[in-house]
């Protein structure tokens, strides 16, 4: 019999979904801290990696704006408008690049931070866009500080855990169907 994958990877997105807005209760404790950890980041990449290119899309559009409707943060304008789009590029470019990808950690690797790298870039355009529409200046300092300086921790995080987890899910490649 066949297996419905498309119910699948639906199933498995709104999984992720759930984990991008649950997953910040837990690192906000510390408000400093949990907004370094980049919570809604995880679930995200695990998605484009698991479900593909769409559902990492569409998922990484959603968990900040419905996590920003429901429970007030990150504030819809501008925070969770920029994270929509920078979740959205993590998302889509992991799917592409899972895809297209060896199933082998240096592949893994390469691939999880090109992700990280357009996502940011994405994030800036977006972010130096709203301010400019607003009438707000966004400087390549603020670029660099909230894009990398301040999320450090949360970019580590994601380098160590993320192929940690993808690579086991592979494994169970003869379990669950992929891209």
């Amino acid at each position: 019999m066949k297996e419905n994958t498309g119910l699948r990877k639906t199933t498995l997105a709104a999984l992720f979904l759930a984990i991008g807005l649950i997953l910040p209760f837990i690192t906000m404790q510390i408000p400093a801290v949990g907004k370094m950890l980049c919570p809604m980041h995880i679930p995200v990449l695990l998605c484009g990696y698991v479900c593909g290119w769409p559902y990492g899309l569409i998922v990484g559009i959603i968990t900040p704006l419905l996590r920003g409707v429901l429970f007030g943060m990150p504030a819809i304008f501008p925070n969770a408008v920029c994270m929509a789009f920078e979740l959205a590029t993590y998302g889509f470019v992991a799917g592409i690049l899972s895809k297209k990808m060896n199933r082998d950690i240096k592949s893994l690797y390469v691939s999880l931070i090109t992700a990280m790298l357009c996502g940011r870039i994405v994030w800036g355009l977006a972010s130096a866009a709203i301010y400019a529409l607003t009438g707000g200046i966004f400087t390549w300092k603020l670029f660099l500080m909230g894009g990398f300086v301040n999320a450090l921790p949360g970019i580590m995080i994601q380098l160590m855990l993320i192929p940690v987890l993808v690579e086991r899910l592979y494994c169970m490649e003869g379990t669950l169907e992929w891209n």
